[in-house]
C-alpha cells in the first residue's frame, strides 16, 4: 500500500514516520512537503532544509518537495476564509496533498500535523475528509499525538531546527507579540 504523508517539518515527521514504519510496515511511505503557508520566507527554507537533512539521516528515499510560496495568495485567502486562517490552511494543504495522491497513484494520504497537541485535529480531519472525498483517494486518519514527547525527544537528540511557532505570519505574531494593557 502506497502512502503520501504529508509532512510540515522536520522535527513533527520524526515521530509519525517511526510509528508509521513499526506499525505499519506494508505501506510504502512517501513524504511530501507542501507549505506555502510559512513566513518569513527564511524560516520556510530553514524548515525545509532541516527535513531534508533529517530524511537523508533516516533513508528517506521518497522525498517529493513542492517549494511553492504563494505568500499573497494564502494571505488574501486567510483574511477572508469563512471558518478563519487555520481551516484555510488546513484546506490548502489537504487539498493540495489529497489531488496529488490520486494524480500519482498512491492508496492513501495522512499527514505529521496529526503529532502536535498544538494543532487542531477536528478542522484537520475535516479538512482532510474533504479533499479525500473530492479526490476520490483515502485520508488515513492516526492519531500520532500520543508520540509527541518521544519526536520531540529524539529531534533535540539530533539537534533539529526546531520551530518555535505553527508557520503562518499570523502565528508568529501570536506566538511574540504581547500586548500591554490598554494597547490593541
Amino acid at each position: 500500500m502506497r502512502m503520501l504523508l504529508h509532512v510540515c517539518c522536520g522535527p513533527c515527521s520524526v515521530f509519525p514516520l517511526k510509528h508509521l514504519q513499526e506499525e505499519y510496515p506494508e505501506y510504502e511511505i512517501t513524504g511530501y512537503f507542501y507549505n506555502p503557508n510559512i513566513h518569513p520566507y527564511k524560516e520556510f527554507t530553514k524548515r525545509l532544509d532541516t527535513l531534508k537533512s533529517f530524511a537523508e539521516k533516516i533513508g528517506l528515499a521518497n522525498l517529493i518537495i513542492d517549494e511553492s510560496y504563494t505568500l499573497e495568495e494564502f494571505l488574501r485567502e486567510a483574511l477572508r476564509a469563512p471558518g478563519g486562517r487555520c481551516t484555510h490552511c488546513y484546506d490548502l494543504r489537504m487539498g493540495q496533498t489529497a489531488r496529488y495522491a490520486k494524480e500519482q497513484g498512491f492508496d492513501c494520504f495522512s499527514t505529521t500535523l496529526l503529532v502536535s497537541p498544538y494543532q487542531q485535529h477536528d478542522l484537520i480531519k475535516a479538512a482532510a475528509d474533504k479533499a479525500a472525498t473530492a479526490a476520490e483517494v483515502q485520508f488515513r486518519y492516526i492519531d500520532f499525538r500520543p508520540g509527541w514527547q518521544e519526536g520531540v525527544k529524539i529531534s533535540r537528540e539530533l539537534e533539529m531546527y526546531r520551530q518555535p511557532y505553527c508557520g503562518c505570519v499570523f502565528s508568529e505574531r501570536d506566538r511574540y507579540y504581547k500586548p500591554r494593557k490598554g494597547q490593541g
